[in-house]
């Protein structure tokens, strides 16, 4: 557990993939092969005859130009994606297609993640209530990779678990990615919360733990899923660190209640 700075806990963010919902590479292949299937299918309808390599190739292209601005600390919007992903099959194609089979590309690309969902996990709802018993605002911060943030939303909706957050942050409608500082603070701030009164949860030590630490919050690392890159980083090393979702309940307690 590292020192942190004394303050009332007024709030606590949630990171989602991998904390609150549990995915694996199985779902996420399927996933991207519902997307390339259906491009595919759709401009096949235009006459156009894109080879199955070509489109893999476009969406793996589309996957790394995206990650390039990640690593910057910045998102794409979701329609800036899928437009990145049509124009690598063919440069200029976004043009030439009716804007309406641009828009049922980019439904397939989202919808699949309905086709093909992760799981909750199952301490999800349980620790949301735990958390709301505590009388604090409750936030999510994701970074939304190749699902788009209105897509969780009703995702949450769904599962009735919608209700439970305050404010919800996505990198895609943002055009800001963890670790960047501005995606924490402006969460914060909507939370109406300020940095040392906040708690972040989450798995990935760089987006969750060091993002949240260069800029004060608390943070509860869920540990097995991520290692710190540097463990003598400083700024790698949680207020709290628990091996499960189902004891950051407890952890939150225990940062609530520290003098």
């Amino acid at each position: 557990m590292r020192k942190s700075t004394v303050a009332t806990i007024t709030a606590v963010t949630f990171d989602l993939w991998q904390t609150l919902i549990l995915d694996n590479r199985e779902l996420g292949l399927q996933r991207a092969q519902a997307r390339l299937d259906g491009a595919r299918d759709l401009l096949s309808q235009h006459g156009i005859d894109s080879d199955p390599d070509g489109v893999r190739e476009a969406y793996r292209g589309c996957y790394r130009a995206c990650r390039a601005v990640r690593t910057e600390n910045r998102d794409v919007s979701f329609r800036q994606q899928v437009e990145i992903f049509i124009n690598l099959i063919d440069q200029g194609l976004v043009e030439r297609l009716p804007e309406a089979t641009v828009a049922e590309i980019e439904r397939i690309y989202a919808e699949s993640f309905f086709d093909y969902p992760p799981r909750f996990h199952e301490a999800t709802r349980s620790t949301l209530e735990s958390v709301r018993a505590l009388n604090l605002s409750i936030g999510l911060i994701s970074n939304t990779g190749m699902t788009p943030g209105y897509t969780f939303r009703e995702f949450l909706r769904r599962h009735d678990l919608l209700r439970y957050f305050d404010v919800l942050t996505f990198s895609d409608e943002t055009l800001l990615a963890k670790p960047s500082d501005e995606i924490f603070l402006m969460t914060v701030k909507s939370l109406n919360s300020n940095p040392h009164a906040t708690i972040h949860v989450g798995d990935h030590v760089t987006n969750d733990v060091v993002g949240a630490n260069r800029v004060g919050m608390k943070s509860i690392w869920i540990r097995g899923f991520y290692e710190p890159e540097d463990p003598d980083d400083p700024d790698s090393q949680a207020d709290i660190a628990v091996d499960d979702l189902s004891a950051v309940s407890d952890a939150v307690r225990q940062l609530v209640s520290s003098p």
